[in-house]
């Protein structure tokens, strides 16, 4: 396993991380004891951060990686949870929810700090709150040490572009804009070098896009999207290879992206995904299957409010 810097943090981050939402049985029903056994092995795979949120399967996630966590030493893994999005459509930045938000999590993962607390899911608020109420709040956690540094995450690559200039913020989560079919996070590359902030990259799979098995119905993707990401995930299938394997490789083989996060609750899964992180990517496959992603190349779908969705390139019905 390589190790990247996180920003101005000094955290040392595994290039692949590990997020706890199938813990939550968010994307099928899972094994209490066979999700406590994918955390363990991803520990002892090399991956030192561990991401989760009370929004994932409404606590659940964050109560069974509690059980995982709790069985190791606290120095072999770096906690990051999230705070504000408690449900589909429950979001709450008040400083006061903030705060016994984190009390719970801190109870849920029996620990009595956070590396990492992230406002999850911004865009569904307007700036304001985000700016005056919860980053503030943030701040006063660090302040207490109940978390060591604060961030914020989000779709929309512009929602970064508009708030990271007026937030004191160490990290973003970003997800779906580093992936085979859509770089687009590339462009905000410079903006979080020039301020040292740390970057968490998700979702290499764009929330199942890049498989066999078809995407759940809830995805927001045009069809256009789902039928061409079918395509290239049927080429290399056909080529005797996952894409999930080249999707992981090529998310992590960016030098300038510190750390790309995957959730799984299955601990084979989970090996191999740590195991094609040190293995060479197929360049001659890769180059195949981005000129079969080329048409939709970087498309997205709006996520939240449209202040943050501006000059988006839309997708396509």
């Amino acid at each position: 396993m390589r190790y990247r810097k996180l920003g101005k943090t000094g955290l040392d981050v595994s290039v692949l991380s590990f997020g706890a939402s199938s813990l939550g049985s968010v994307f099928r029903d899972t094994n209490e004891d066979e999700a406590i056994r994918t955390v363990h092995e991803a520990i002892d795979a090399g991956i030192n951060l561990i991401d989760v949120s009370p929004y994932y399967g409404l606590t659940k996630a964050e109560t069974v990686l509690g059980k995982a966590i709790a069985e190791l030493p606290r120095d072999r893994f770096l906690l990051s949870t999230k705070a504000g999005r408690y449900g589909m459509n429950d979001f709450d930045f008040s400083r006061e929810r903030i705060v016994s938000s984190v009390d719970e999590s801190l109870n849920r993962l029996h620990t009595d700090y956070m590396d990492l607390l992230f406002l999850h899911d911004i865009e569904f608020v307007p700036a304001a709150i985000i700016i005056e109420e919860a980053v503030p709040a943030l701040l006063k956690l660090k302040e207490q040490g109940k978390i060591r540094f604060a961030g914020i995450c989000g779709l929309p690559v512009q929602l970064f572009e508009k708030l990271l200039p007026q937030v004191n913020v160490d990290a973003i989560i970003s997800y779906c804009h580093y992936s085979l079919n859509d770089t687009s996070l590339l462009g905000l590359l410079p903006l979080l070098e020039e301020n040292g902030i740390g970057l968490v990259n998700a979702s290499p799979l764009s929330m199942g896009l890049l498989g066999t098995r078809g995407t759940p119905d809830w995805h927001p993707a045009s069809q256009q999207i789902k039928e061409t990401c079918m395509k290239a995930a049927e080429y290399c299938a056909a080529h005797g290879t996952d894409i999930a394997k080249l999707a992981v490789q090529f998310s992590t083989g960016h030098e300038r992206i510190p750390t790309t996060l995957v959730s799984t609750a299955n601990p084979a899964n989970i090996r191999n995904n740590a195991r094609w992180t040190d293995e060479p990517i197929d360049e001659g496959l890769l180059m195949n299957v981005l000129k079969i992603l080329q048409p939709i190349h970087n498309e997205t779908w709006i996520s939240g409010r449209l202040e943050y969705n501006e000059g988006i390139e839309m997708n396509r019905s």
